[in-house]
């Protein structure tokens, strides 16, 4: 029986997979949840490769999400973040979001305020499937929200597309 090993997963049997496998990492002081997806029950070991570098780069590919968010928001076309920003401002009771953002704080707007606090929450990971290889959740906390602003990428990192979700 072949193995790989995984950095927060540790060895996977090549050639008997399961079906789904999830841990937690701790990533900026936030606990992530981190889970693979598998199809099939075997894949070849350099699937596997893309897995691990994916994981072990997670902080670039973090870095490079949260200049999606930001073009997002900014772009006059697009619609998910500032939805999804606006969305919480007016849903959810100001005494609840005062967690979040300074509403005194006159040189930064409210929205721009809770553009910051989206966070990674959970790392998904299918490197068998043909649809996509990386699908990234963001909030601003579940403890305010089940909303989620979710990107999916390749295994290089590369937007495939963004949508609000819950």
């Amino acid at each position: 029986m072949k193995e790989y090993t995984l950095p927060h997963f540790g060895q996977l049997s090549t050639e008997n997979l399961e079906e789904y496998y999830t841990t937690n990492m701790d990533f900026n002081g936030n606990e992530v949840q981190v889970d693979l997806n598998f199809e099939n029950k075997n894949i070849d070991p350099s699937q596997l490769e893309k897995v691990k570098n994916y994981l072990e780069n997670i902080g670039k590919f973090d870095k490079l999400n949260k200049t999606y968010l930001h073009d997002d928001y900014n772009d006059e076309e697009g619609e998910t973040v500032k939805f999804y920003v606006e969305h919480h401002l007016e849903e959810v009771e100001k005494e609840e979001l005062s967690t979040l953002i300074n509403f005194d704080d006159s040189a930064t707007e409210p929205e721009q305020q809770l553009l910051k606090k989206l966070e990674l929450v959970r790392v998904g990971l299918y490197p068998d499937s043909e649809d996509q290889f990386a699908i990234l959740d963001y909030s601003i906390g579940r403890d305010i929200t089940d909303y989620l602003v979710v990107i999916n990428t390749d295994e290089n990192g590369q937007l495939d597309y963004m949508a609000m979700e819950n």
